[in-house]
This record gives structure tokens, C-alpha cells and sequence, in this order.
């Protein structure tokens, strides 16, 4: 038996619903398919379990892809003032923790009940433990017209609509369910992809960089990180690992790192030690190395102060040892080995290339009535609530279009 819908929307996460209750407002018969057991496992895990669900401060310029003007029309059709207009009706409490990211005040299931909620009211009917086996198009002859069907078959039952919506996701975090079902499906249909890899997430230290560090796993401090000869940087904590680096400085400039070039890390921001050294010693007591340890530890925790000395000493007692050292302090130079990979990952960057899609309705240039939008297509949001943004705005854009 096959039911029969206007649309059919692959994964009920944020982005998947978002689309669903739009559709589902213009009378649209929809209905979400999840291969979960229920609807938005990464809402519920994310912003430690209360949901980073926006960022005020959204921009294009705060999303990474191979087309950076690509996610501007949709941010600008629906904004953070436009889900927090939802969240408002709903009377959900939130709050702003530090620039611009919004949390929940309660937990994050205020919003997947939200969204639940939302989509009863829009008449969207949504199934979850539903392994797809197969989507096929079909071209269905109707009074001297051919009609063009998306069919999804899933065990012994099928579902068709003239509209599909991919909200599957990216590879990120194996264990909620992420799979490379959403890139599988592009490419059978023709799309072409960017070659997904894991975004914010930790970095890992060579053996050699492990043994000098690792011990200092738990300890954090405030950098200013970026990539070697890069654009961007980004001024947040640092965190030592077993495995190497994480935190959000480390997060951010992840999704930037390709994997060959170092990143350069200031440990002490705006900080001025050998000039502050030279005023406060002057001809009184000469500078040496336990004048610089006790500067180093002003702006370093302890642990990473002594290691710091000891694996980088001073070469004299000079002017010039000095101001070396301390260009070295500010331009910490670390190559990782790789990443902690998807399974540590908070999101996929890559994905459906851009190219192929309507910047308007993430609707497929090639292949009518298919729409990719959320993680699964190439815009790759900062730390911070940005990538939620992405999923509503794109749900949003693509729901007023199928």
C-alpha cells in the first residue's frame, strides 16, 4: 500500500520540522519520516541539554562554504527575531549567556515540545522508527498528464508526494542516528557534493606534542586562535586534552583547519610581559628566569606556566631573549595530527554543494520537487547557535516552497 502526501520530509530534526510545519500552515498534506525513535535527538543534546537554539549576532558571515554568499537569502527571510517570535508564543523562558548565543532557561525538550506542538496545529503527521529502504521517482500518467512522484519505501509500506525534503543531517555524532543517508541520496539523484568532514570539533596532538602536553589535561586558559595565514580568529578558552586541544577557541578555528597548515594560538591577549618586566625591574634587580615564571603564571595557570618555561626557556637575560620569548607567547605555533572525527564532532561540514541548489527555496536546479536543506547541505555554521539558525531558516525557505 502506498499513502499518498503533498510532501514527505526525510528527518525530524530542526530543520526537517521547521519545514514540515511551514507546509503544513499553506494546507499542505505532509508527513516526516525519522528513523529514530523520536523527533529531535540533536535539539535535545545540544547547549548541554538546554539548546543554543539562536544567536542574535547572525550573519552570512558567520557560516562556512564553498559559496559564502549562498545562506544570505534565507537568513534574511527568517531571522533570530523570527524564532524567538515562536519560542515568545510558546512562553518558553530563555536567556542570553555570552554573545549573543540564546538558551533555554528549563531544557532543551521546551523545544522539540514546541516544535511537536506546532506541528499537531499544522495537521503534520509524523512517524519515527521508520528505516527508509529505497526512494525511487516515478512518472505517474494523469488524464493525458504526466506527474512526476517521489516514492519512499520503507519495509512493507510506501509513501509517495510530488515533494521530497532531505533534513537528514550530516555524519556528525554516529550515536543519535547520523548517517551519510542524506549524501547517498544526492548523489543518486545527480548532486554533486562537497566532501563532508567534521567541524567544531577537538583537535588531537602529535606523539610528540601528547607527551609534552597531555598532562596538563583539564587546565584552560583564553586565546586568540587562528589558522597560520588565515582571516579568521576567534577570542575564547582553550581547553588541554589527553588527546590534544579543545574548547571553543579550538572549536571554531577547527572547522577552518585543513588538515596541513599549523594553527597559531596568542596564550596571553593583550597582554604586554616584557615591556611590564623592563618598567617594573629597570636597573633595580636584573631579569631572569624566575622574574618570567612569576609574569607567566599572572596569565597562565600554574601547571601551564612551568611546563610553558620548561619546554620553552629563556635563551638569556636580555632585551632581545625577552622579546622573543614573549613573541613566542603570542604566537604559539601547534600542527595537530587530525581531528577526533565525527564522533566527537558538532557538526559536518561539506555536504550537498551548493551549486546544485535554489539560494531562494533549497530546491534542486536539476531535479524539481527535491529539496536539501539543514547540516546535510554545504553551510557550515560558527559555535554558538548559528547552525540551528541555519536549520530554521532553511526549513522555513524551503516550507513556503513545497
Amino acid at each position: 500500500m502506498i499513502h499518498n502526501y503533498d510532501v514527505i520530509v526525510l528527518g525530524a530534526g530542526a530543520a526537517g520540522l521547521m519545514c514540515a510545519i511551514e507546509a503544513g500552515k499553506r494546507g499542505r498534506r505532509v508527513i516526516v519520516l525519522e528513523r529514530s525513535d523520536r523527533i529531535g535527538k540533536k535539539i535535545l543534546i545540544s547547549g548541554g541539554g538546554r539548546s543554543n537554539f539562536t544567536n542574535l549576532h547572525t550573519s552570512a558571515d558567520n557560516f562556512l562554504s564553498a559559496n559564502p554568499h549562498f545562506a544570505k537569502s534565507a537568513l534574511a527571510r527568517y531571522t533570530p527575531a523570527d524564532f524567538i517570535a515562536l519560542i515568545d508564543k510558546h512562553r518558553i523562558p530563555y536567556h542570553e549567556k555570552k554573545l549573543g548565543q540564546l538558551f533555554c532557561d528549563r531544557a532543551a525538550s521546551d523545544i522539540t515540545n514546541m516544535l511537536e506542538q506546532e506541528c499537531r496545529d499544522a495537521n503534520v503527521e509524523i512517524r519515527c522508527n521508520l528505516k527508509i529502504e529505497q526512494v525511487r521517482r516515478d512518472t505517474v500518467a494523469e488524464q493525458k498528464t504526466q506527474t512526476s512522484l517521489f516514492v519512499v519505501q520503507a519495509g512493507n509500506v510506501a509513501f509517495s508526494a510530488e515533494r521530497l525534503v532531505v533534513a537528514t543531517g550530516g555524519l556528525s555524532i554516529a550515536k543519535i542516528g547520523a548517517t551519510s543517508f542524506g549524501y547517498d541520496l544526492a548523489r543518486q539523484f545527480g548532486l554533486k557534493i562537497v566532501t563532508p568532514r567534521p567541524a567544531l570539533v577537538p583537535l588531537t596532538f602529535s606523539s610528540r606534542d601528547r607527551k609534552r602536553w597531555s598532562e596538563l589535561a583539564g587546565v584552560s586558559v583564553e586565546v586568540i586562535a587562528s589558522v597560520a595565514n588565515g582571516n579568521r580568529n576567534f577570542r575564547e578558552n582553550m581547553l588541554f586534552t589527553h588527546q590534544g586541544l579543545s574548547g571553543p577557541a579550538i572549536l571554531q578555528v577547527s572547522s577552518y583547519w585543513d588538515g596541513a597548515v599549523p594553527l597559531q594560538l596568542d596564550l596571553a591577549p593583550d597582554r604586554k610581559l616584557a615591556r611590564k618586566l623592563a618598567d617594573e625591574c629597570g636597573a633595580r634587580r636584573p631579569r631572569d628566569e624566575s622574574t618570567w615564571r612569576a609574569a607567566l603564571r599572572d596569565v597562565l595557570p600554574r601547571r601551564f606556566a612551568d611546563r610553558w618555561i620548561e619546554t620553552y626557556p629563556l635563551r638569556g637575560n636580555s632585551d632581545r631573549d625577552f622579546i622573543e620569548a614573549e613573541r613566542l607567547l603570542h604566537a604559539w605555533q601547534v600542527r595537530p595530527e587530525s581531528t577526533e572525527g565525527y564522533r566527537k564532532a558538532e557538526v559536518t561540514a561539506g555536504g550537498v554543494d551548493t551549486a546544485e541548489l535554489s539560494a531562494k527555496t533549497l530546491e534542486s536546479k536539476a531535479v524539481p520537487g527535491l529539496f536539501f536543506i539543514g547540516e546535510v547541505v554545504d553551510v557550515t555554521g560558527q559555535l554558538g547557535g548559528f547552525n540551528f539558525q541555519w536549520a530554521w531558516a532553511s526549513g522555513f525557505c524551503s516550507g513556503q516552497a513545497v
